[in-house]
C-alpha cells in the first residue's frame, strides 16, 4: 500500500471543507471563495487542486461514495451467517445513512444530475458502485449458503430501489416514531425477498 500524497491529503481537506460549507449554507450557495474563507486560505490554492466548482462537486460525489461504502464494511464483508446479512439490512434501513452524509447536500448533488451531464455520470457511477456492493454482498451470502436467490443482481436492484425510495419518501415524515415504523416495514420487505 502506497503512502498518501500531500496532494491527495490537501484535496480531501478541501472536499471536507466544501461539504461542511454546503451543509451549513446549502450547496447552491457554497463557492470556492466561501470554502477558502472556511479554511482561511487563498482561493487560488483551492483552484490549484480543483480547477472549477464542478470539479469540486465531482470530488464531493466521490466523498459521498466513500462514506456510503462504509456501510458494507461493517461486518468485514464476509456474509457467512444470516446474522451478518441481517445486520447489513439493519444498517441499510436505518438512520446510519444520515450519520454518514447530510441529506440536504446529497439531494442538492442529485438535483444537479438533471442539469449537468458530467455530474450525472459521476452520480450514476456512485449509485452503480453502491448497487454492485449490495449485489456482491448477496453473492457472498449465496456462495456461503446463507440465502438462495434465483437472480442476485435483480434482487439487489429491488432492495436498492426500496432503500432509495424509503429515504426519499421518509424525508417528508416528521414523526421519528412513524419514520422508524415505516423504515422497519420496508426492511421487512427486503428481508422477505432474501428469505430471512
Amino acid at each position: 500500500m502506497g503512502r498518501t500524497s500531500l496532494k491527495e491529503v490537501r484535496q480531501q481537506e478541501i472536499i471536507l471543507a466544501f461539504y461542511k460549507v454546503a451543509k451549513k449554507i446549502g450547496l447552491e450557495n457554497a463557492s470556492i471563495a466561501k470554502v477558502a474563507d472556511h479554511l482561511e486560505i487563498n482561493p487560488s490554492l483551492i483552484v490549484h487542486y480543483f480547477k472549477t466548482r464542478e470539479a469540486l462537486i465531482e470530488g464531493l460525489i466521490h466523498f459521498i461514495l466513500e462514506r456510503y461504502s462504509d456501510i458494507y464494511k461493517t461486518n468485514g464483508g464476509h456474509y457467512t451467517t444470516a446474522k451478518e446479512l441481517t445486520q447489513l439490512m439493519d444498517n441499510l434501513f436505518s438512520r446510519t445513512w444520515d450519520k454518514l452524509f447530510d441529506d440536504s447536500v446529497f439531494y442538492s448533488c442529485y438535483a444537479l444530475t438533471y442539469r449537468d451531464k458530467k455530474i450525472r455520470a459521476s452520480f450514476k457511477s456512485l449509485h452503480d458502485s453502491l448497487r454492485e456492493s449490495l449485489r456482491d454482498a448477496l453473492h457472498k451470502a449465496c456462495a456461503n449458503g446463507v440465502i438462495q436467490l434465483r437472480n442476485e443482481k435483480e434482487t439487489a436492484e429491488v432492495i436498492f430501489a426500496l432503500i432509495e425510495g424509503a429515504y426519499y419518501y421518509l424525508g417528508m415524515v416528521d414523526s421519528p416514531t412513524e419514520n422508524t415504523r415505516k423504515l422497519n416495514m420496508m426492511k421487512r420487505q427486503a428481508l422477505t425477498l432474501l428469505g430471512l
